[in-house]
C-alpha cells in the first residue's frame, strides 16, 4: 500500500506546516494522542499532530468544524487521510485508476474548553492500512520548504543551476533524501511560483515600447500582460492584427509548443500557430511565460482564446506534456486533441535506448505505428512487441498505449488535421523562426528579430500566391476532377491532389454491392511501408451517388482534407466528370481573396525611426524624377545642375540661420522655385 502514499485527494482541506519551522526538530518523540490532552489554541493542535503523523508515517486533513458565533472553532476532527471511500472515475471498467480512500478511523475529535483552550474529546489510533514513516514527506501536508532551503534555491536558479541539479544540491546537503522535507517536484513548483519573467529593465521596457508601437499602427493589435501580487511581471501574450484576422480563415487547427526560446532571462516562446491555403506556417499569437505548468498554461490559453473572440480551434496538436493536456481540457473542453507523433517517437530513445534490442524494438514500433490500418491491428502488434522483447513491466510504453488515442494516427485519422500532424511539424516550426529567434537573443533583440521572421513569411506567401495565380502545373491524366483541381487549389495542395491522381496506377477496384443508389467497393492498393516495403491491402470504398457522398476506410479526406486515391478510382470508374462544393476545401483554394491579406501588418517598419520613414518617402519621390530623367542626356545634366544648387543653398542657408528645420526647408524651397520660374 505504501506505493499510494504519494496521492492526496486534491479536495481535502490538507494544511501544510508554517514556513520555516521544522515540524520534527531533531529526534524528540511526539506523544501518543490521548484524550484529555490540552492546547493553548488551533494551530498548536494542528502542529501535534502533523509532527505526530509524520512520526507514524501518515497523511492529515481537517474533516468536519464548527464555527461559534465568535468565529472561534467550537470543535474540528483531524483525520487520516485515507479515512472514507472513494470510486474509480475511470472511463474504462477495465482500466481501474487507483483510489486513495481505505476507509482508515484514524483520527482526532477536538472540543473547545470553558476557558477558552482546546481538548482531545476523542481518538482513534488504528489504521487501516500500512504506514511508512520513510514515505511521509509525499503526503502534502508533510511537503514544505524552509526559509533556508528557499533562499538557497533563489540564488541556485539566478546562477543558472537547472532545476534537477538544485534539488541534487539540496539532497547532499541534507545528507540525503530521507533528510529533506519536500521532493523535487515541490521545489520545481514552488520555484515556478517565485519564478518571474526575469528581465532586465531595459528588457521590460523593450517589450512596453514594442507594444505601443504596435497598437498605434493598429489598434487591433491586442496584448496581455500577468504581474503577481507583487507587480512583478510575470507573463505576457500577444497577437498582431494580421494574425488575428489570419485565425478566421485558418484557426480550425493550431498547433502550440514552448521549446523555442530559453535564454538567460528564462523565458519559454510560446507560439500558436496553423497552416495556410500552401501548406505553409503561419502566426496566431504567441507569448513569452516564466512557467510551464498547469495554471500558466491556463492563463496563456485563456488569454490567447478572449484574443480570438471566444472562438476555439477545432482540434490541437501539442508535445507530450502533462501540463499542457490539463490546461487544453480546462480551456479547450470540445477541441480535439493530440499529441506531435514526432515528440512521442522522439523519446523512445530516451525510454529505452538502454535496452539491448533497442534497435529492433525501435524499429517495430514505427513500423506498426505509422502502418497499422485499424485500432485491431494496432493493437495486436503492440501485444506482439510486449511480448517479443519482454516489455510488459515497462511504465513508460504502459503510459503511452494508455494515451494511444492522442498520438497513434489510426486512432486520430478521423479529425481533420491540415498536414500538421506529420513528423515534419517540429523542423517546419524551428524553420519559421530559423535565425531569427534564438537563445541567445536579448529581449531588446528578440522583438526585431521575432518581427524579422514574420514580415519574411508575409513575403514568402505572397510569394507563393504569385506563382499559384501565375502559373499552372500540368495535368498527369485526362480526368475532368484533376482539372478542376487544377484551376482551384494552389500549386501545393494541387501537388498533393496529383499524388493520388499517380496512386491510380496501383489501384484496382471491384464492386462488392449495389442496392438502389448505394455502392460499395473494394479496392486494392500497393501501399508503400515505413521501411520502403510494399503491401497489398484492401480499402473499402461506398458511394451514395442521390447525395454524391464518397467514402473511403483510409480516411485520407478526413485527415488531411485531400481525397484519396481509393474515392477516386471509384469516381472515375463511374465516370463522374466534377465533384460537388464539399470536397473542394475553401482553405486550400487559391482563388478566394481572405480578409487578412488586406490587413496592414502591425509590424511593417517597426523598427524604422521617423527619420528613416522620412527618407524612405524622399527617396521614392526622388527614384520617379531620376526615372523620368535619365531618357534624355540633356534632361539628365538639366535635373543634376539644379540638384547641385539646390543642395548648395540648403547647406548654405542651414549652416548661417539658426530657425526651425519647417521654417528654413519652407524658405530655401521657396527660393528654389523663384530660380525655376
Amino acid at each position: 500500500m505504501d506505493s499510494n502514499v504519494s496521492h492526496i485527494e486534491d479536495k481535502e482541506d490538507t494544511f501544510c506546516e508554517p514556513d520555516g519551522k521544522e515540524g520534527d526538530e531533531g529526534d524528540n518523540v511526539v506523544e501518543e494522542p490521548k484524550v484529555g490532552m490540552i492546547f493553548s489554541s488551533e494551530e498548536e493542535v494542528r502542529l501535534y499532530y502533523t509532527n505526530y503523523a509524520k512520526r507514524m508515517g501518515f497523511g492529515v486533513s481537517k474533516r468536519s468544524s464548527n464555527v461559534g458565533d465568535d468565529g472561534r472553532l467550537k470543535y474540528f476532527t483531524l483525520a487520516c487521510v485515507r479515512q472514507g471511500t472513494s470510486r474509480s472515475k475511470a472511463s474504462n471498467v477495465l482500466r481501474p485508476r487507483s483510489v486513495e480512500k481505505m476507509g482508515c478511523k484514524a483520527k482526532i475529535n477536538v472540543t473547545l474548553t470553558a476557558d477558552g483552550k482546546y481538548t482531545l474529546s476523542s481518538v482513534v489510533l488504528e489504521h487501516t492500512h500500512a504506514l511508512s514513516p520513510g514515505k511521509a514527506i509525499f503526503f502534502r501536508c508533510h511537503k514544505k520548504l524552509g526559509d533556508s532551503i528557499k533562499r538557497k534555491r533563489e540564488v541556485n536558479d539566478a546562477a543558472g543551476l537547472k532545476v534537477r541539479k538544485n534539488y541534487k544540491s539540496f539532497v547532499h546537503e541534507a545528507g540525503g533524501y530521507e533528510n529533506l522535507s519536500s521532493g523535487k517536484k515541490d521545489c520545481c513548483n514552488d520555484m515556478g511560483k517565485a519564478r518571474r519573467l526575469q528581465l532586465s529593465v531595459e528588457g521590460v521596457e523593450a517589450l512596453r515600447n514594442y507594444f505601443i508601437k504596435m497598437q498605434e499602427k493598429n489598434d487591433k493589435f491586442y496584448y496581455v500582460i500577468d504581474v503577481d501580487n507583487e507587480s512583478q511581471l510575470r507573463n505576457v501574450f500577444w497577437a498582431d492584427a494580421r494574425s488575428r484576422a489570419a485565425y478566421d480563415s485558418f484557426g480550425d487547427v493550431i498547433t502550440f509548443d514552448t521549446t523555442y526560446l530559453n535564454n538567460a532571462y528564462r523565458m519559454s516562446f510560446a507560439p500558436f500557430m496553423g497552416v495556410n491555403h500552401h501548406g505553409q506556417l503561419i502566426l496566431f499569437g504567441c507569448g513569452l511565460i516564466s512557467n510551464e505548468d498547469t495554471e500558466t498554461f491556463v492563463w496563456l490559453f485563456n488569454a490567447w482564446l478572449k484574443c480570438m473572440n471566444g472562438q476555439a480551434p477545432s482540434a490541437i496538436i501539442t508535445n507530450q506534456d502533462k501540463e499542457m493536456q490539463n490546461a487544453i481540457a480546462t480551456v479547450f473542453p470540445r477541441s480535439r486533441h493530440r499529441f506531435c507523433l514526432w515528440h512521442v517517437i522522439n523519446k523512445l530513445s530516451e525510454k529505452l535506448g538502454s535496452h539491448s534490442q533497442y534497435e529492433a524494438i525501435k524499429c517495430t514500433i514505427q513500423g506498426f505505428v505509422y502502418d497499422s490500418l485499424s485500432c485491431e491491428e494496432f493493437e495486436q502488434n503492440w501485444k506482439c512487441l510486449l511480448d517479443s522483447y519482454n516489455l510488459r513491466d515497462n511504465a513508460w510504453l504502459d503510459w503511452i498505449y494508455g494515451e494511444r488515442h492522442l498520438w497513434v494516427p489510426v486512432y486520430v485519422k478521423n479529425t481533420f488535421w491540415a498536414g500538421l500532424s506529420t513528423t515534419q511539424r517540429s523542423e517546419s516550426m524551428n524553420y519559421f523562426f530559423e535565425d531569427c529567434v534564438n537563445s541567445k537573443s536579448m529581449p531588446n533583440q528578440f522583438v526585431e528579430q521575432y518581427n524579422n521572421a514574420l514580415r519574411r513569411k508575409v513575403e514568402n506567401e505572397n510569394a507563393v500566391d504569385f506563382s499559384s495565380l501565375g502559373t499552372a502545373i500540368t495535368c498527369i491524366t485526362h480526368y475532368p476532377i484533376e482539372k478542376q483541381f487544377q484551376e482551384l487549389y494552389t500549386n501545393a495542395k494541387f501537388r498533393e491532389v496529383q499524388d493520388e491522381f499517380k496512386g491510380l496506377l496501383y489501384c484496382c477496384a471491384a464492386l462488392v454491392t449495389c442496392e438502389g443508389a448505394m455502392y460499395t467497393y473494394q479496392v486494392r492498393d500497393e501501399v508503400k511501408g515505413f521501411e520502403g516495403f510494399i503491401k497489398r491491402t484492401n480499402f473499402c470504398v461506398s458511394f451514395n451517388d442521390a447525395d454524391f457522398e464518397v467514402k473511403c476506410s483510409c480516411c485520407l479526406f478526413e485527415f488531411r482534407g485531400i481525397l484519396c486515391r481509393h474515392a477516386l478510382r471509384v469516381l472515375t470508374n463511374l465516370e463522374k466528370q466534377l465533384l460537388p462544393p464539399k470536397y473542394i476545401l475553401d482553405r486550400w483554394r487559391k482563388d478566394l481573396k481572405r480578409r487578412y491579406t488586406l490587413v496592414k501588418s502591425s509590424y511593417d517598419d517597426l523598427s524604422d525611426s521617423p527619420a528613416a520613414q522620412r527618407y524612405d518617402r524622399l527617396t521614392q519621390y526622388f527614384a520617379e524624377i531620376a526615372s523620368q530623367s535619365s531618357e534624355s542626356e540633356a534632361i539628365c545634366g538639366e535635373l543634376i545642375r539644379r540638384l547641385e544648387l539646390f543642395q548648395s543653398e540648403f547647406l548654405h542657408h542651414r549652416k548661417k540661420r539658426d530657425t526651425s528645420p519647417l521654417a528654413r526647408q519652407s524658405e530655401i524651397w521657396s527660393m528654389q522655385s523663384k530660380s525655376f520660374m
